[in-house]
């Protein structure tokens, strides 16, 4: 018995597993467990077009999808800026990263990476894609060539994650219409719009379910843990 013992043991380090079917990496060490999601793409809108219930409607939608895959013990923020007085920037409400996805992959690892706020950063760019920008379940959703496009994401934010200064409407009255304005949109898959923007590509049609559907998305949002 100690002898069929001895030549599991030596077989399992040999292909790099432990003797009780652990892997291991190159240097005899378990590898870390992937790191806990951080980031997802909802895997639908809230149904009322932009009109999300302001920034604390938002949230509170990213935290209910992320409750529902067992990710409701962080606080989840979405990726949102607003207009006028009080202004918020999209990038100061999600935490500092890094963010990782349904599968454990790191999309970013901070927000000067996220946003490439340097241009050496910038050249490197983060990691989104369509198949890094996962919705909640861990699902590649609807881009470019697929039946719906759903790619556009509502963000109301420039390029850098900051909110607009001008007398346009760029989000829906602060994310509460659904009738007259404009939201500003990214598109997940890095597809169309000439600058290929994760987060600022576009201006939708209007503020209505049929509105956004029509210019591409179906309202849907980025969420960020910011713990």
């Amino acid at each position: 018995m100690r002898n069929t013992q001895l030549v599991f043991s030596a077989a399992a380090l040999l292909l790099g597993v432990s003797a009780f079917g652990q892997a291991k990496d190159g240097k005899g060490k378990a590898p870390a467990a992937p790191a806990p999601m951080s980031f997802f793409v909802t895997s639908a809108g809230a149904g009322k077009g932009a009109d999300l219930g302001g920034l604390a409607g938002a949230d509170q939608l990213c935290q209910m999808r992320a409750a529902a895959v067992g990710r409701g013990s962080s606080t989840w923020h979405a990726y949102l800026s607003t207009q006028g007085a009080g202004a918020v920037n999209a990038r100061d409400r999600i935490g500092t990263g890094p963010w990782a996805n349904a599968k454990g992959q790191v999309i970013a690892a901070n927000v000067a990476e996220l946003h490439g706020d340097t241009l050496e950063i910038a050249r490197l760019g983060n990691r989104i894609t369509k198949t890094s920008a996962l919705n909640e379940k861990g699902e590649v959703m609807n881009g470019v060539g697929d039946t719906p496009n759903e790619h556009d994401i509502l963000t109301g934010s420039q390029p850098d994650g900051r909110a607009y200064t001008d007398a346009a409407d760029h989000t829906c009255s602060n994310w509460t219409s659904s009738g007259m304005g404009t939201a500003q949109l990214g598109h997940f898959d890095r597809m169309g719009g000439g600058n290929a923007s994760w987060n600022s590509v576009h201006p939708s049609q209007g503020c209505s379910q049929q509105n956004l559907v029509a210019t591409g998305g179906a309202g849907k949002l980025y969420c960020f843990a910011i713990n």
